[in-house]
């Protein structure tokens, strides 16, 4: 029997989406705002696009926000373009659905901040009820229309006379719930504006409802950006700008940088932190969007190299991401980024030419920072590279210092090897800079670039070796027999043992051992422990002669010219095997169990032979 196509006589049915108010709210709450408190931002910020919109149309007209709280209610008022029931319909009670004047508004978008609806959903965060109270100021006899909007997703629309609202604008209500009140005291709320909107170019008030003002003033905003304001004097401008960034950010710059871009009508301050912040650590810095704070860890408006600073920004061009409490990541971010970069750079190079005093601070306070920036940028190598300090053999001081010093200059691969060779290399009359931090070794052999007179070099053992004195034959001959019971005893660390006069006498011995030596004698230990086996196989393959570490036994030292004439073989390998601890312990790298094991045993072999003796 054949199958029936019945597809013919199933009819699809079309059927809307269902939102459920209640999950939306939670989902922002938990997932798209950061807390509870954006609810005042977002009102703030309808408000304001409501007064750009009004002067759009009344160029001239003076308008303002007025925001009221007594603990029982939260009323913000504008005097903005006001809505229509149309514009009721569509912004107010319409999630995500496009339409012709949406899309208008989309187009225009770079003269709001934001715009009405999803925005308008944070009210339910603290709030059950939403009331808007609207009248349109492009119509003169408009009516004035209600709007109320409750948390189970239902909202009335109703028509009224225009005397309920004389004046065009809008006015949003909110009735608090208990568990809200964290967010909605008058206190809270008051301080909840200046945060927001003490940048904003509209008057925006603030009363508490006890018969006045109200809070510790009746303005949120009563001053101008700083950087928006004149000063009498350059220095009055200076000393203003370095107290808005201690109010802000609270500390005292050590210097404060002024960021203007026009293209992109960004204007603000960079503070230069007064002390050093651990590298790579950045700080998230205060973002305005036309004077609304969008967010104070605003960390992509600068790049990772700039953690020297903290900025404060105004800008018309950035875009917010949908939370409005970030920004997203475009072109012109980008090029913003860029941009201020460049005023970071100018700014170190104004320092290097004509404030040296400034710059010496700053340099002892964020070097690594700069270092960083060195690395990549040739222009601040060029400029600042001999004004950076390292640790050197003589103290530290700036590679300028040092060049002149000594024409060539050795580096080192690791801190633990210059603490190895720092004193014996001094004493030797050898320029050795410490190349173990972060950028210092690439940078010191970048040296020549902007000093030609200047050699770089890696310092290897055999160069330092290569500066110590050997004894005479005499005295060699004489040691012979200890330095065969010492390199006995060592053998098991692959160490070799020699006998040499350097400077400071007081040194009895030099443990000469490189981080790579170490590593490739592991590796070697590891590929006769496993021979025979695929992994011993892959290291036997690998392996190279296995590099020796040495002990240099310093023969002008009075210890060692009575070590070595030790004839008692079982003390002789226990001295040497104190010389070496020491020794190891001095160069202050990590000591393996067996060398720690060793120099426990050595102390107390030593400690028993002189018992022994006294008895």
């Amino acid at each position: 029997m054949p199958l029936r196509d019945t597809s013919a006589h199933q009819d699809a049915t079309d059927r809307t989406f269902q939102v459920d108010l209640r999950g939306l709210v939670d989902l922002l709450s938990h997932h798209l705002y950061s807390s509870p408190r954006v609810y005042l931002r977002e009102l703030l910020q309808n408000a304001v696009d409501a007064l750009t919109a009004r002067h759009a149309v009344e160029p001239q007209g003076a308008f303002g926000i007025r925001l009221y709280a007594d603990g029982s209610v939260i009323r913000v008022e504008d005097d903005g373009v006001g809505l229509t029931e149309d514009d009721v319909h569509t912004f107010l009670a319409t999630i995500g659905r496009s339409s012709k004047r949406a899309e208008r508004i989309a187009e225009q978008r770079a003269d709001f901040i934001g715009q009405f609806g999803i925005g308008l959903l944070s009210c339910f965060l603290v709030a059950d009820e939403i009331h808007v109270l609207s009248r349109s100021a492009r119509t003169p006899d408009a009516p004035a229309v209600e709007w109320r909007g409750r948390g189970d997703g239902s909202y009335t629309v109703r028509t009224l006379p225009a005397s309920a609202r004389p004046r065009p604008g809008t006015t949003v209500t909110l009735t608090p719930r208990a568990d809200a009140g964290e967010w909605t005291r008058p206190a809270q709320v008051h301080a909840l504006a200046r945060h927001f909107g003490s940048l904003l170019r509209h008057p925006v008030t603030f009363d508490d409802g006890t018969g006045g003002t109200g809070g510790p003033g009746a303005s949120i905003n009563p001053e101008p950006a700083p950087w928006a304001r004149t000063y009498p004097t350059p220095g009055a401008r200076s000393r203003a700008l370095a107290a808005y960034g201690e109010e802000v950010f609270g500390f005292t710059p050590l210097d404060t940088i002024e960021l203007d871009l026009p293209a992109v009508g960004l204007k603000g301050i960079a503070c230069v932190l007064p002390e050093a912040v651990p590298a790579g650590r950045r700080h998230g810095h205060r973002v305005h969007v036309k004077g609304m704070l969008l967010s104070e860890q605003a960390e992509e408006i600068l790049p990772e190299w700039a953690f020297f600073v903290r900025c404060v920004v105004d800008a018309e061009s950035l875009r917010p991401t949908a939370s409005r409490e970030s920004l997203y990541e475009d072109d012109t971010l980008a090029a913003v980024r860029d941009a201020l970069a460049e005023r970071l750079r100018a700014w170190i190079a104004r320092a290097a030419a004509s404030d040296p005093d400034l710059l010496h601070r700053f340099l002892q306070a964020h070097h690594l920072a700069v270092k960083s920036l060195a690395v990549h940028d040739d222009e601040i190598l060029r400029m600042l590279l001999p004004w950076l300090p390292f640790e050197t053999t003589d103290g530290h001081c700036t590679l300028d210092e040092f060049a002149r010093t000594h024409r060539t200059v050795l580096v080192t691969s690791s801190v633990e090897e210059f603490r190895q060779v720092a004193a014996i290399a001094s004493a030797a009359g050898l320029g050795v800079v410490n190349g173990g931090y972060t950028y210092d070794r690439e940078l010191v052999h970048r040296l020549p670039e902007i000093r030609p007179e200047a050699s770089v070099a890696d310092l290897d053992p055999a160069t330092l070796t290569a500066h110590l004195d050997p004894v005479d034959r005499e005295t060699e001959l004489a040691a012979a027999a200890y330095l065969a019971q010492a390199r006995d005893a060592l053998s098991v660390f692959d160490c070799d043992v020699a006998l040499r006069t350097f400077q400071p006498a007081s040194a009895p011995a030099l443990l000469v051992d490189s981080r790579e030596a170490r590593h490739e004698r592991t590796r070697s230990q590891l590929a006769r422990e496993q021979e025979g086996g695929l992994w011993g196989d892959i290291l036997g393959a690998l392996r190279q002669e296995a590099p020796r570490a040495q002990l240099i036994l310093n023969q002008l030292n009075p210890l060692v010219r009575t070590a070595v004439s030790i004839d008692e073989p079982e003390l002789a390998r226990t001295s040497a095997e104190a010389l070496y601890g020491q020794a190891a312990m001095l160069s202050r790298r990590p000591l393996r169990p067996a060398e720690s094991s060793l120099i426990n045993r050595s102390f107390l072999d030593l400690l028993a032979h002189a018992l022994r003796k006294d008895s």
